[in-house]
This record gives structure tokens, C-alpha cells and sequence, in this order.
């Protein structure tokens, strides 16, 4: 009994580890989108397409997964499903890229602050789920935060938005189709992967593409693949070994990061409306936090 107390234990610590090492790594991730700004985010989008699914490919066969690839290509209902994850993720992608290239990080941040609302939100819509009443108080918080941000600042904060929605309807998707995450994110690279790869044979080809033609700057696009698929790895061990609350309670790592990265490093401004607005939303993810672990210790 000992020796398999000893090993869940370290499981669980290897598990704590490739939590916050995932969540870490998104968190400061912009940092490397932030040395391809020079390059158009649609540009960089196909870029990191094309390497995660040479990438994954490679993965697919260290771990002969091919079978189970081929098995989801077969099924016309999955692909139908898969076709709908593609189209969010790239569109989340894509938005996330862009917000840093214009100096937007923060937005981002909010969005993935967000996110866990937005989810049970959209729980509610969807799959008929009913909310506690300190869930409701915390859709009703973040709600007004927003509005409040979109009043300040003359317009929706439509780059939290998007991020956020377009994730969690990926999620939500994600979470009823019986699929693999690596053969998963495959499938859904190699659906985009031909006009990807169309695209990007035209932006490196026409007039002005000199400025993201060098050596250097395909260097680190070609990062784009083990950027985007480490965490992702590291994620899969990471939910192997942990129960779902710890790694939704760690979630809010990746925001903070994100958060500190754009005042921090990329200097963008935190005036005195983002600082309600922030502090709001932050007083709706923490009562929605402290109704989860209520919730938990129920159960």
C-alpha cells in the first residue's frame, strides 16, 4: 500500500509539473509571436499549420497512431464535427496572433480570463446544464465588466470576445467527439494544411515579401510546429494524472502571464478603466472558483 501511495503521489507531482509547465508555456508564448510581428498573421497562421502537422505527423507515427487517424477519416459524422473544430481553432489562432502583432495582448489576456465563464455559459445553451446561483452572480460580474470595458473604450472588446467564444465552442465540441488529441489536432491541421500551404507559396512569392523572406525569420516560423504542439503533449500527460478541477483552478496561470507580458514587456498601456474592468471579472472568476471548490468538496 505504501509503494502505491508513493507512486500515485508522484504521479500526481509529474502531473502538477506538466500542468504548470503547459499553462506557462501559452502563458508566455507571445513572446515568440511577438518576434514574427513583422510578418502578417495570416502569413504566420499557415505557417504554424503546415509545421504542427509535419510535426504531429511525426508524433502519429513515434506513437502508431495512424490506425486511429485513418479510422476518424472514415467516419463522415467525426470529420463533419472536425470540419467545425477546425474552422475554431483557426479562427482563434488567427486572433490571437493578430492581437499581438497590434499591440492588443491584454484583450487576450481578458479573453482567456474568461473563458471558464464563457463555458458554462454556453453549458447552459447547449446541453441544457442548470448554474448554481454564485455561478449566475459570476456570468453577471464578468457580464458587466465588460460592458463597462466596451463604454470606457467606445467599442466591444471583440478580440476577448472572439478568443474566447471561438475556444470554448471548440472545446465544447472537443469534448463529445470521440477523438484522440493528437490525432485530433492532425486531422484538423491537415484539413487547413492545402490552403495553408497555397497561401502560403503566394505571400512568399509576391512583391513586399522580402521583409519575411530571410533565413531568420523562417527560422522561427518553423518554431510555429513545437510551439503550438509541446504544450499540447505536455497538457495530455498533464489530465492523465490530475483531476479536472486542479487543472481548471491552474488554468488562470496562462491570463496572469499573458497579463503581465503585454504591461510589463510590451509596454501597453493599463489605464485606470482596464483596472476596473480587470478587477471586476477577477472578483467574478474568483467567486466562480470559490463555488467550484464548494461544489467539489460536496461531491
Amino acid at each position: 500500500m505504501n509503494d502505491l501511495d508513493a507512486r500515485e503521489r508522484a504521479s500526481v507531482r509529474t502531473g502538477l509539473f506538466y500542468c504548470i509547465a503547459t499553462y506557462a508555456w501559452w502563458g508566455i508564448s507571445p513572446n515568440y509571436f511577438k518576434l514574427v510581428s513583422h510578418v502578417p498573421p495570416g502569413v504566420v497562421l499557415c505557417h504554424r499549420v503546415v509545421w504542427s502537422a509535419a510535426l504531429l505527423a511525426v508524433l502519429l507515427s513515434a506513437t502508431q497512431q495512424w490506425g486511429e487517424v485513418r479510422a476518424i477519416m472514415r467516419n463522415r459524422r467525426l470529420m463533419l464535427w472536425l470540419v467545425a473544430t477546425t474552422v475554431f481553432i483557426a479562427i482563434n489562432w488567427l486572433v490571437f496572433i493578430f492581437a499581438i502583432s497590434k499591440g492588443r495582448l491584454m484583450e487576450s489576456s481578458l479573453g482567456f480570463f474568461m473563458n471558464p465563464l464563457v463555458m458554462v455559459l454556453l453549458g447552459v445553451v447547449f446541453l441544457s446544464e442548470q448554474l448554481r446561483r454564485l455561478q449566475w452572480v459570476a456570468v453577471g460580474l464578468a457580464a458587466a465588466g465588460l460592458v463597462y470595458l466596451s463604454l470606457s473604450h467606445g467599442g466591444l472588446p471583440w478580440i476577448s470576445i472572439v478568443l474566447s467564444m471561438a475556444f470554448c465552442f471548440y472545446s465544447l465540441i472537443r469534448k463529445k467527439i470521440a477523438v484522440g488529441p493528437l490525432s485530433g489536432l492532425f486531422v484538423e491541421t491537415l484539413l487547413l494544411a492545402p490552403a495553408a500551404i497555397v497561401y502560403l507559396f503566394w505571400s512568399h512569392t509576391r512583391d513586399g515579401a522580402a521583409v519575411f523572406n530571410t533565413s531568420g525569420t523562417w527560422g522561427l516560423l518553423a518554431l510555429s510546429g513545437p510551439v503550438t504542439t509541446i504544450p499540447l503533449l505536455w497538457f495530455i500527460a498533464a489530465a492523465k494524472r490530475l483531476p479536472l478541477t486542479t487543472i481548471g483552478f491552474m488554468q488562470y496561470i496562462n491570463p496572469t502571464l499573458q497579463l503581465m507580458t503585454a504591461v510589463l514587456i510590451f509596454g501597453e498601456p493599463f489605464g485606470h478603466e482596464r483596472v476596473v474592468a480587470f478587477a471586476v471579472i477577477w472578483v467574478a472568476v474568483a467567486v466562480f472558483v470559490a463555488d467550484s471548490v464548494r461544489a467539489a468538496k460536496r461531491r
